[in-house]
């Protein structure tokens, strides 16, 4: 591609290869990759996942995908810092833009997400889906569980459990993991949740590394007791950006003090190079609360760890 070029999620041809244009224009897909909806040859579709009437506090993740597509332009120049390789010389990612639901029959939101999901993975690439609120991960993981089969393992970085008690099938953001454990979506036995720092005492059985946890045993011992519980199995990957301390990420709807680091989160997701991931994640970023974009920075940075992730599987 003409280095000179620039609107490339446009015109790029090429679905391989990182090619850069000014960060401060051009249209913003998410790290400059094609805007397309035909999966032929697609590793990894990215889509937006707008919905933030779930939440329990302040609105406004519905705008996270834009933020975190124009986060990443700053960054789509060239290859993250200290990546063995450039994911997209190993995957071809696509952009595949948003999911449509009428927000004004809230009832069949999740319905309409899961077929939207769905529809792209029974195509054969994998997801990685940018939010809106947490809710999200539920229909999302109703559409993983179809194509894959089976309880999957979690993979969960967040403030909160998610997995507060609800009989009456409400449509959540604090309760969409018991749900997905009640109805078989998820083993909690061989899940882990990582960076929580509020009070749940049921913990359904899932397996908590909290916050102080982390910072009081390291990145390595979080990384090897994660790998361990894991093991080789099929893993869905879900990030809420509150994971982050408020310092990291103050864009956010539910901010906790005492959570990770930037440099925490990325770690450890580095660390687990070869575990089975096939569906992600990155949720939460609600850009109005931000300060200086640095809340959809973090999650632009936290999908492309996820993108490296997943280039890095055992079958890769």
């Amino acid at each position: 591609m003409n280095k000179k070029v620039t609107d490339h999620a446009i015109v790029r041809e090429e679905l391989y290869g990182t090619t850069p244009e000014p960060t401060y224009g051009g249209a913003l897909s998410f790290m400059r990759r094609k805007y397309t909806t035909d999966m032929s040859g697609v590793d990894v579709a990215v889509t937006g996942i707008p919905l933030d009437t779930a939440t329990t506090n302040r609105p406004g993740a519905r705008f996270g995908p834009r933020a975190i597509r124009a986060a990443s332009s700053i960054m789509a120049w060239e290859k993250p810092y200290g990546m063995e390789f450039d994911p997209f010389d190993k995957l071809a990612v696509v952009d595949a833009g948003d999911c449509f639901f009428d927000h004004g029959r809230p009832e069949n939101t999740p319905d309409e997400i899961e077929a939207h999901a769905f529809g792209i993975i029974d195509q054969g690439p994998a997801l990685l889906s940018l939010g809106g609120d947490h809710f999200v991960s539920y229909p999302l993981l109703r559409a993983h569980q179809r194509k894959h089969g089976g309880a999957l393992s979690l993979l969960h970085f967040d403030a909160h459990s998610d997995t507060w008690a609800d009989d009456n099938d409400r449509i959540d953001h604090g309760t969409m993991f018991w749900w997905a454990a009640k109805n078989g979506l998820v083993d909690p036995a061989k899940s882990v949740q990582i960076g929580i720092r509020t009070t749940n005492p049921d913990t359904l059985g899932f397996n908590i590394i909290d916050a102080p946890d982390v910072h009081a045993s390291g990145v390595e011992a979080v990384v090897a007791r994660t790998r361990e519980i894991l093991g080789d199995r099929p893993v869905y990957l879900t990030f809420d950006i509150d994971c982050l301390d408020p310092s990291h990420a103050p864009g956010t709807g539910t901010p906790v003090c005492g959570g990770l680091t930037t440099h925490q989160a990325m770690a450890i997701l580095r660390g687990l190079a070869g575990i089975n991931v096939v569906g992600m994640d990155v949720v939460e970023v609600a850009p109005a609360y931000d300060v200086g974009e640095i809340t959809a920075l973090a999650g632009a940075h936290l999908a492309m760890e996820m993108l490296y992730l997943y280039a890095r599987r055992p079958d890769s």
